[in-house]
């Protein structure tokens, strides 16, 4: 897992701007840099699948069968 500084670096890293790694994604520029920015957590919904797509969160497992 890596920390949203990590993957903030990463983007400067490749040249990649952060805006066009949003759109191929279908994410929300906004959200995507509220998560990188840390004011966005990423615990569920959008915000948590931008996480994990970041490598931030890792990805959710299965739920326990009953």
């Amino acid at each position: 897992m890596k920390t949203p500084k990590q993957a903030k670096a990463e983007f400067e890293e490749r040249g990649l701007p952060i805006s066009s790694w949003a759109d191929e994604r279908g994410f929300s520029r906004a959200l995507v840099y509220a998560v990188l920015a840390g004011r966005k957590k990423g615990k569920r919904g959008v915000s948590h699948e931008i996480a994990v797509a970041l490598g931030i969160k890792p990805a959710p497992r299965g739920l326990p069968s009953p």
